[in-house]
């Protein structure tokens, strides 16, 4: 049997940072690691597949809808069928996902018989959790299937903020562990978790959920990153995320905006630029024709 980690966590809380750190510690394990993105431009995978080459992606929503378990199933059939020596399978799933689905999905399919559902880590961060927590059950749905609960960013907040988010979190799933982290730096076992996870039962999100949406637009030159601030701070209840390579006058660097704050890194050369945003639904098309008049 194959065992899988999962990492779950909304959109922002640092996925992709703790995949990046696990792939780092871990490049002598026969491990594959798979990356869900929710928009179509494939920003997570790129990061990871910089550190392993073994990165199986798949954008374009969630990978427990409709639209993408089909897909999902496939490439996991590959992993057991043309790596039958892999030693685990890491996932990270889009923010928008509703984990318990998973469990449910390994039993229908068979995919069962060569994989064990080990470990469910969940990511959090005060400021997405605290304000989103009663408007998105998904939020709510991964805590209730995680093992471990990592409540990242802790160095970005007060002591109350934190403690307000433990106990949120302690109010959803009490036995969950429980950790804080900065960068998703946290010391645990990827596939240490002994616990049974039959009691998960999820249904499969629809292929397009009114409450948010995604777009993605190439950038064939040179922008003004203050730009794309000033839209997201106009509409910062509407902006979830957005994230991606641009080129800008000093060079091309990482842009990266999430509840939890904005930062703009510098980075190598792209052959391609590009950002991709997800937000509430109904402001979607709104935003998009905003962020095309500056483009």
């Amino acid at each position: 049997m194959i065992p899988i980690c999962l990492i779950t966590g909304f959109l922002g809380t640092g996925k992709t940072t703790l995949l990046k750190r696990i792939v780092e510690q871990n490049r002598n394990r026969k491990w594959i690691y798979l990356v869900n993105e929710f928009s179509a431009l494939d920003v997570d995978g790129a990061i990871v597949s910089e550190e392993n080459p073994d990165v199986i992606s798949i954008p374009g929503g969630s990978i427990f809808c409709k639209c993408l378990v089909t897909e999902f199933i496939g490439q996991m059939t590959k992993i057991h069928e043309q790596h039958p020596d892999a030693e685990g399978v890491v996932i990270e799933a889009s923010g928008m996902a509703d984990p318990r689905v998973i469990a449910d999905m390994l039993k229908e399919t068979g995919l069962g018989a060569h994989f064990e559902l080990n470990n469910i880590v969940s990511i959090v961060e005060p400021r997405s959790f605290l304000r989103l927590i009663h408007t998105l059950p998904n939020i709510i749905h991964q805590v209730e299937a995680a093992d471990l609960v990592l409540l990242n960013k802790s160095d970005l907040f007060s002591e109350d903020q934190l403690m307000e988010t433990e106990l949120a979190v302690r109010n959803i799933k009490a036995e969950a562990q429980l950790k804080r982290c900065v960068k998703g730096e946290a010391a645990f076992p990827i596939f240490g978790n002994s616990g049974s996870h039959d009691s998960l039962h999820g249904e499969y999100a629809k292929c397009r959920d009114p409450r948010y949406s995604a777009f993605a637009l190439q950038l064939p030159a040179a922008v003004d990153p203050e730009n794309f601030v000033s839209i997201i701070k106009a509409d910062e209840d509407s902006v979830y995320r957005v994230k991606g390579y641009i080129q800008t006058k000093e060079g091309p660097a990482y842009f990266d905006y999430s509840a939890a704050g904005f930062t703009l890194t510098p980075c190598k050369a792209r052959n391609h630029y590009g950002l991709a945003w997800i937000c509430k639904g109904e402001d979607t098309g709104r935003i998009e024709q905003l962020v095309k008049q500056i483009i």
